[in-house]
């Protein structure tokens, strides 16, 4: 107990510097952070530098895996895309032992002082975050100080040291024992930065010399994968792919550098230095940018392998089609991004409701029950969207966006219920389809004509509709207005012949009742997309 409890106190505020200190960098980048992730992202190579800068902020390469298991669950970027940025957070996490390794604890309560100042009297919201950047940088190693002061009587008991003899061996059991004893304890406190904080403070008492400090090092850089694949579990297939492939990579690296180069790394390590702190530090160094070069030329391949691990499912395909494509929670600490994520959603939304309302005109048309089927099956997505973005949206809205992107926020509400209600209207018509299908109804050639005339219309109408919303096109928006009134008088026009017909015998009465219905529904469908149209004009610039 003498050991646990200041051993815990000191991890503890080794952690909470750490949070600190990172928070405080991330408030400092702003929204640039995600930013850069989305743009930067199309190039690997690209990729692992973003990653590295960015976890070298963050001061976390789980926190950075699992921002981007958010951005592949919500089709920000696909696996061959993050798989670069998250080989470049494996390196950029090696900043924060290089940070703890150097010997600054004297310096640590000045930085304690300074940064409390600054918090306490500074204004300025900027200079308030240099005060929460130093606060953590001095808490960060007044953490070390106290874990490395509970850990020297270590160095005194058999037990422990026979396990650091054993470890550090050189047998394959040794490495394998130090390799678990690393990944246990990362995947415990779920960062490998405070485990190797840990094994810095160890290896600064003498206790741990770099030869057995290595092999539980390489464990904790598998352990680290244990906090993406935990977030993964309740995203989809895709953002499970992402974390199996993070850990993956890491485990690849790991046997590499266990069969290969341990020996090497020491040696290299060992002349670079004799402090032991510095070598560990380094040692995690070389082996993160090492695994990196080494493993970067099979990325494809990586991402070919998981891909064969997890495979593409016919339901995955399917839910792909119809569930939720573009939000992800994790996404909400940026709103800017979310709010285009959301627009994506709109959009995906609205294609649904435009399949749905063809499946339900093939269906009249062709006699297809399987068409109207699919519009039924699809319609209860469109239902469920409406619910997914909703939320989604007061969520986002009750974040801090500005007052343009309020409006934007305003319209796409009434928009998913339009987009809704055109679904609505699309099951409506599968439902004559079936009628018409059951009862055997027969429309004359004069009927088809003008059906075929307005389904075009109206399907122009709402495909337009929802590139003028996509594209902020005031133009389109305008045009979809236009064609609203021609679907109006066609509607009117269609209503007043075919009711001719019946008057004249021309037409069988159950035949003209569901053509009547169709051609009110379509009306609507157009009603929905001016709405729409209607919203993207709404929208000042």
């Amino acid at each position: 107990m003498a050991i646990l409890f200041p051993l815990l106190g000191g991890l503890g505020l080794f952690l909470y510097g750490m949070t600190v200190m990172s928070e405080g960098l991330e408030k400092s980048a702003g929204n640039r952070l995600e930013k850069i992730i989305e743009k930067m992202s199309g190039n690997v190579i690209v990729g692992v530098f973003v990653g590295a800068i960015v976890t070298m902020i963050i001061q976390s390469s789980s926190a950075t895996t699992v921002m981007i298991v958010g951005f592949v669950n919500a089709g920000i970027m696909n696996l061959s895309q993050s798989i670069g940025i998250i080989m470049g957070a494996n390196i950029g996490t090696t900043i924060t032992a290089q940070l703890v390794s150097i010997k600054l604890t004297a310096l640590a309560p000045i930085a304690i002082a300074i940064g409390v100042a600054i918090k306490l009297f500074a204004k300025n919201g900027k200079r308030v975050v240099i005060g929460e950047i130093i606060l953590g940088f001095g808490i960060l190693f007044l953490g070390m100080d106290i874990m490395k002061d509970a850990m020297a009587p270590l160095k005194t008991y058999s037990g422990f040291t026979d396990m650091i003899v054993n470890i550090g061996s050189g047998t394959i059991l040794g490495t394998i024992e130090g390799f678990f004893v690393g990944f246990l304890i990362t995947a415990i406190v779920q960062s490998s930065s405070a485990t190797t904080g840990i094994l810095i403070a160890l290896a600064g008492t003498g206790s741990l010399p770099i030869e057995a400090a290595f092999p539980i090092l390489l464990g904790t850089n598998v352990g680290t994968c244990v906090t993406a694949l935990l977030s993964s579990l309740s995203a989809s297939r895709t953002a499970k792919r992402a974390a199996m492939m993070h850990f993956l990579f890491n485990v690849l690296g790991t046997v590499v550098f266990i069969i290969f180069f341990s020996r090497f790394t020491v040696d290299i390590v060992k002349s670079m230095s004799d402090d032991a702190a510095r070598q560990l530090a380094n040692a995690h160094t070389l082996f993160n940018i090492t695994n990196t070069l080494l493993l970067l030329p099979f990325a494809g391949f990586i991402v070919k392998i998981v891909q064969v691990i997890i495979p593409i499912t016919d339901d995955e395909r399917q839910e792909e089609m119809l569930g939720v494509k573009y939000l992800d929670e994790r996404i909400l600490e940026t709103p800017s991004i979310a709010l285009g994520q959301v627009i994506k959603e709109v959009l995906h939304m609205g294609n649904l409701a435009t399949i749905s309302y063809e499946s339900a005109v093939d269906a009249l048309k062709e006699g297809h029950q399987k068409s109207a089927e699919k519009t039924f099956k699809i319609e209860k997505s469109i239902n469920q969207l409406e619910r997914d973005i909703s939320d989604y949206l007061v969520k986002l809205s009750n974040s801090s966006v500005g007052d343009f992107d309020r409006e934007i926020i305003d319209g796409l509400f009434s928009t998913i219920n339009d987009i809704e209600r055109i679904g609505d209207h699309a099951d409506n018509l599968a439902e004559l389809a079936l009628f018409k299908i059951e009862n055997n109804i027969i429309f004359s050639e004069k009927a088809v004509m003008e059906l075929e005339e307005m389904v075009s219309v109206v399907h122009d109408s709402m495909s337009k509709s929802l590139e003028a919303m996509k594209e902020s096109n005031r133009k389109l928006a305008r045009d979809v207005i236009e064609i609203e009134g021609v679907v109006d008088e066609m509607e009117k026009h269609l209503r007043k012949t075919h009711i001719r017909r019946l008057n004249e015998g021309r037409c069988e009465t159950n035949s003209g009742i569901i053509f009547l219905d169709i051609i009110s529904n379509m009306e609507r469908i157009s009603d929905h997309a001016k709405n729409i149209a209607e919203a993207v004009l709404a929208v000042k610039n």
